[in-house]
């Protein structure tokens, strides 16, 4: 709640002129009785005259123009609110996601991507029913309830107290109703990200659906998502449509009590018939605002669900950190990278990676090698602290990743990787990723560097071209292409090569590899190596087996030792 009033104060200014114009609306629908009230003294006490239809004229106009200040307002009301709902709406969706940003990969491992696109759109889209709708009709009922109250008693204060009779009951209930309805609202919360979850999965996933042939065992995957949110909404609406019709029965009540009461009192000449009027009249607006806020604290139970599911989201914290006292880096820095005594492992508590300790000079090109499975991926992925070591530690020229700032660390870190992802957009939109405030020279030499300008420019639209979700509209190669010129424009001292030539043809593959050579000049760079052959000319090659490192040395050196690398070398070359 702290941090939605705190979004709120934003839209002090819209809430205001919301909570006056609501104000002017409760003095507007308090006059209408009044005038009644007057009309009605007028026909029973007074003779037909010249001054009495004057009377009556003057009372239909103000009558008139009370109505018309009522749309008015009424407009201003509903108009402001929106603004301050919709406004808190955006800035709680922009918080959501930037606290998304700072969370570390581990954290994304096991969630939906459905489900958190439902925290961030759904969940927060409650917010407006507490700002535009709850607060400020909880806030003008509750004038509006004591406003009345004094109307009322000034008409009869003891026919008044037999009024609000039912309003016990009506606070029991309201109670009764948050501990009941609140869960089953964050059950249709849940059940919506998860239906988002299984639709997300469905549609980027359709290519494989198609070819396996899995369309009906998806179709009830779905089926089953809408179905399971379908119950869950139906179940918050029953409560819902319980809990209004009490609240109407409640007050019911109340205008009996006050029937059967007000009813003796003018039989018996202590209340005037015009005062009997006036207070049914007032009365149903005396009950109104309590209607009102049944209908308002569904609105806030509901916000509550989402605000629950939000907070769990926020309550997460980035296991990977800026230091709050970061080191700065060098202006020319050499990109040096040293491991001492590293170990690594997962939440899980499986030790993925053991007193790991590696040095590699600025400018030079180590290769990680190995089965599947031995933590090559895992130990690049340490260096721009997408995880940070268990124990030991990992120093760039002499400076403790740790004590250098994120944005700063990864700022001189390029990667290329073996999947490639792609936005949907231009294919310039793409490159430019790697550095926005590129030139159009810039980008083109860097399509060339990465061998990827001439089929750039045989796309229909050249570098405007959209190549749809994840690049689907091009080949492997071209998509690894367009990273590498990605990583080119960011011209960064450290560049990472995730098995970047695995996955394409021989001809890829060569172009690939000459487009790489072309970017690794003048950078310490860091390749994990699928075909070994690729790799011959690395000053270090880093073999890796059962958590540790095996062997390390040359290409040649390691060939006449007649350990791991010697037989995958082998294996290799007899394909």
């Amino acid at each position: 709640m702290k941090l939605l009033l705190r979004f709120a104060k934003k839209y002090t200014w819209a809430l205001v002129i919301t909570i006056i114009s609501m104000l002017i609306l409760v003095g507007a629908q308090l006059l209408i009785p009044w005038l009644v009230r007057t009309l009605v003294s007028l026909v029973t006490e007074q003779q037909l005259s010249p001054e009495t239809l004057s009377t009556v004229t003057r009372l239909t106009l103000l009558a008139l123009v009370t109505f018309m200040a009522r749309g008015v307002v009424q407009f201003l009301r509903s108009y402001m609110a929106h603004i301050a709902g919709w406004g808190v709406v955006s800035d709680a969706r922009k918080y959501v996601y930037e606290h998304l940003q700072r969370l570390s990969l581990h954290f994304y491992e096991d969630k939906q991507t459905g489900q958190l696109m439902s925290r961030v759109v759904n969940d927060t889209d409650l917010f407006e029913r507490m700002i535009a709708h709850a607060i400020p009709d909880v806030f003008v009922n509750i004038i509006t309830f004591f406003a009345i109250t004094a109307v009322l008693a000034s008409l009869n204060w003891r026919l008044t107290l037999y009024s609000m009779a039912p309003i016990p009951l009506v606070i029991i209930s309201l109670v009764g109703f948050a501990k009941v309805v609140r869960p089953a609202f964050r059950r249709r919360q849940k059940e919506v990200g998860e239906l988002n979850a299984v639709l997300n999965d469905s549609i980027a996933g359709i290519r494989e659906i198609k070819a396996f042939n899995r369309e009906s065992e998806q179709l009830e995957r779905v089926e089953l998502g809408i179905e399971r949110y379908r119950l869950s909404m139906l179940t918050a609406l029953r409560l819902m449509a319980i809990f209004q019709p009490f609240i109407d029965f409640s007050t019911s009540i109340g205008q009996l009590v006050v029937i059967f009461f007000g009813g003796q009192m003018a039989l018996q000449g202590v209340l005037p018939v015009a005062d009997l009027v006036a207070f049914f009249l007032y009365l149903e607006m005396f009950y109104q605002p309590i209607r009102a806020l049944g209908m308002s604290w569904e609105h806030v139970q509901e916000a509550m669900a989402g605000f629950d599911r939000v907070d769990e989201l926020l309550s997460e914290e980035p296991e990977v950190a800026t230091p709050a006292k970061p080191v700065p880096l060098p202006a020319n820095i050499q990109g040096h990278l040293q491991l001492y005594d590293v170990s690594f492992s997962y939440s899980d508590g499986e030790t993925v990676l053991e007193n790991i300790n590696l040095d590699i000079p600025a400018s030079n090109v180590a290769a990680l090698v190995g089965p599947t499975g031995v933590g090559k991926s895992t130990l690049v992925s340490l260096i721009p602290r997408f995880y940070d070591v268990k124990t030991g530690s990992i120093k760039l020229d002499g400076i403790d990743i740790r004590n250098i700032e994120l944005e700063e660390l990864r700022k001189n870190i390029s990667i290329v990787l073996q999947d490639v992802f792609l936005f949907h957009g231009s294919v310039r939109e793409n490159i430019l990723f790697g550095n926005p405030k590129a030139t159009d020279a810039e980008i083109v030499e860097a399509t060339k560097v990465a061998n990827a300008y001439d089929f750039i420019m045989a796309l229909p639209e050249g570098f405007d071209t959209i190549i749809g979700e994840r690049g689907v509209k091009l080949s492997g190669g071209q998509r690894q292409r367009i990273s590498i010129a990605r990583a080119v424009l960011k011209n960064t001292p450290i560049l990472i090569l995730d098995e970047a030539t695995s996955s394409v043809d021989t001809e890829t593959e060569l172009l690939i590899q000459q487009a790489l050579e072309r970017l690794m000049k003048g950078r310490t760079t860091i390749i994990i190596a699928h075909r070994l052959s690729t790799i011959r000319n690395a000053d270090k090659i880093v073999v890796l087996e059962g958590k540790e490192i095996v062997e390390m040395g040359k290409h040649e050196e390691l060939l006449k030792n007649d350990g791991l690398y010697q037989r995958l070398y082998t294996v290799q070359e007899k394909l």
